[in-house]
């Protein structure tokens, strides 16, 4: 018969808060249970059969506990592919992003995710996809933005040639006509037989 060591008066009260946890993680429940049953001197056949899980499982987790504790509860490091850009690298692509590219020297006034992965490239040395930007960018809390619109591109040319920037840019009157018919951007779905 399998039993837990015996704990402490913290250790006690660390695996009846988390036994009863309804925010920890659902495997670190299921594990402080299983060392509370087996605190109690339940056999490991009942206590596998109470909480559904293998008898093997239990053995597993009481002797972890009973070798390293309460941090024999947590999981254990994984292998697994190594990270492929350093919190240096990451840190210097968000702090490209968020520099006006003007500031840097560059000929333009917006970064598309192209343009920032050339200038990392070239620049600081960093050989990284626009897609793996996008991802590194939105784990941050960053939303691209498209920034050239065809609206945007007029407003800008209007302020080179010399309008007002107060003023608000001027429309063609003739611009849906030089356009021409809209498409749909998706299919029309067929009628079902």
């Amino acid at each position: 018969m399998l039993r837990a060591r015996e704990m402490t008066a913290d250790e006690v009260a660390a695996i009846e808060r988390l036994a009863r946890s309804r925010t920890e993680p659902a495997r670190l429940v299921e594990r402080a249970r299983i060392v509370r049953q087996a605190g109690q001197g339940r056999p490991v056949n009942a206590i596998a059969e109470d909480l559904h899980v293998a008898a093997q499982t239990v053995r597993f987790w009481v002797k972890r506990f009973n070798a390293a504790g309460l941090d024999g509860l947590a999981d254990e490091p994984r292998s697994g592919r190594p990270a492929t850009y350093t919190p240096e690298q990451v840190g210097e692509v968000i702090a490209a992003a968020l520099t006006k590219p003007q500031v840097l020297g560059l000929p333009f006034g917006a970064w598309t995710l192209d343009r920032l992965a050339a200038y990392l490239h070239e620049q600081k040395g960093i050989a990284i996809k626009r897609s793996r930007i996008d991802e590194v960018l939105l784990a941050e809390g960053l939303r691209w933005r498209q920034q050239e619109t065809w609206f945007g591109e007029r407003a800008a040319l209007e302020r080179a040639a010399g309008a007002d920037p107060g003023e608000a840019p001027r429309v063609d009157p003739a611009f849906a006509r030089k356009r021409g018919r809209s498409r749909r951007s998706t299919p029309r779905r067929r009628p079902a037989a």
